[in-house]
C-alpha cells in the first residue's frame, strides 16, 4: 500500500484492481507503437508487449484531523454490461480499507472528481437488496455543473445506471453537498477545476508546510498524456476543452516540484511532469 506525506497531510492509495489494456481503449493514438517509441521513460506504466498499465484506486487524504476519500472505484455489485472488467465486481476493496485502518463510519468526506463509473462505485454499496450510503457519515462532494449535466443523462447504459447506483442514492439520503470548483475542504486542501473530460470535473489541489500535490482525476488518464496533452480519450465529454486543459496543467506544473498524483496510474503513481529533450514526460 502506497503513501506519501506532503507536509503534515498523508496521502494513502487504496487500490481496487490493476487493468492491462490496449493504450487505445484510452486513446486511439495511443498504438503498441507509439508506445513503445517512449519506453525510455514510460516504461514503468507499459507492459513489455506496449499495453498500458493502469490503476483503479482510491485515494486516501488525512488532513488536520479530516479523513478524505478521492475517488471511489468501481464497487461490487454493479452491473456495468458493455465494460467486463467492471460488471458486478466481488473485490475485498472494504476489508482492505478495514485493515488499514480505515473504518467506514470514520471517513468524514468523499470527493468525486467525477461521476464516471469507476469514481463514484464504492459510493454506494448494497443493502439487503438496497443502494445504500458505503461511508454513512461522510458528505459526498462533487461539483454542480457535474450533476446538473449526468443527472439528465439517457444515454448510453454503462454511464447512466452509476448515476442511478451510485449517485442517486447519495442524493437521497441526503448526504450530498453540490459545490463550486474552488471548493477548500481544510486549510490544506481544495479542490481545482480541470473540466473538459466531464462538464465539472475537478482536480483535488494539497499544499502544506510548503509542500505540494495534485491528484488528477481523469484530466490525466496515463502519463502518455504528458507528453501528449493533444491525445484525446475516446470518453471526454468536450475533447478540444479537455486537451486544452491537460495542456494548461502540464505547462503549469512542469519542472515544479509539485508531486502529480495519477487516479489511473500503476506503478509508481506519483511523480513529476519534467522537460526532457524538448518534450515533457513524467519521472517519479
Amino acid at each position: 500500500m502506497q503513501s506519501w506525506k506532503i507536509g503534515d497531510v498523508r496521502i494513502t492509495r487504496l487500490q481496487e484492481q490493476q487493468p492491462v489494456w490496449p493504450g487505445t481503449m484510452i486513446t486511439a493514438n495511443a498504438t503498441v507503437d507509439a508506445i513503445k517509441g517512449e519506453r525510455e521513460w514510460l516504461a514503468p506504466f507499459i507492459d513489455d508487449s506496449g499495453k498500458i498499465l493502469l490503476s483503479i484506486h482510491a485515494l486516501l487524504v488525512e488532513s488536520e484531523g479530516r479523513r478524505i476519500i478521492v475517488d471511489t472505484c468501481v464497487g461490487n455489485d454493479k452491473p456495468r454490461p458493455n465494460f467486463k472488467d467492471f460488471n458486478m465486481l466481488h473485490t475485498p476493496f472494504l476489508a482492505d480499507l478495514e485493515k488499514a485502518g480505515v473504518s467506514r463510519d470514520s471517513v468524514d468526506t468523499v470527493v468525486c472528481t467525477h461521476l464516471h463509473l469507476d469514481h463514484v462505485g464504492w459510493n454506494t454499496m448494497l443493502v439487503n437488496g438496497r443502494w445504500q450510503p458505503t461511508f454513512p457519515k461522510a458528505r459526498y462532494m462533487m461539483c454542480e455543473r457535474e450533476w446538473e449535466h449526468w443527472s439528465k443523462f439517457d444515454g448510453l447504459a454503462d454511464f447512466k445506471l452509476p448515476i442511478d447506483d451510485s449517485v442517486r442514492p447519495v442524493i437521497e439520503a441526503g448526504q450530498a453537498e453540490l459545490v463550486e470548483p474552488g471548493r477548500r475542504l481544510t486549510g490544506e486542501v481544495w479542490l481545482e477545476p480541470t473540466p473538459g473530460h466531464t462538464p465539472g470535473h475537478t482536480s483535488v489541489r494539497i499544499s502544506s508546510r510548503g509542500e505540494n500535490a495534485v491528484i488528477t482525476g481523469d484530466m490525466i488518464h496515463h502519463p502518455i498524456q504528458v507528453a501528449h496533452p493533444e491525445w484525446v480519450c475516446e470518453f471526454d465529454t468536450d475533447p478540444a476543452m479537455a486537451s486544452d486543459t491537460r495542456r494548461k496543467f502540464v505547462e503549469r506544473y512542469c519542472d515544479q516540484p509539485v508531486h502529480v498524483i495519477g487516479t489511473h496510474f500503476a506503478g509508481p503513481t506519483s511523480g513529476h511532469i519534467v522537460r526532457r529533450g524538448g518534450k515533457f514526460v513524467f519521472e517519479k
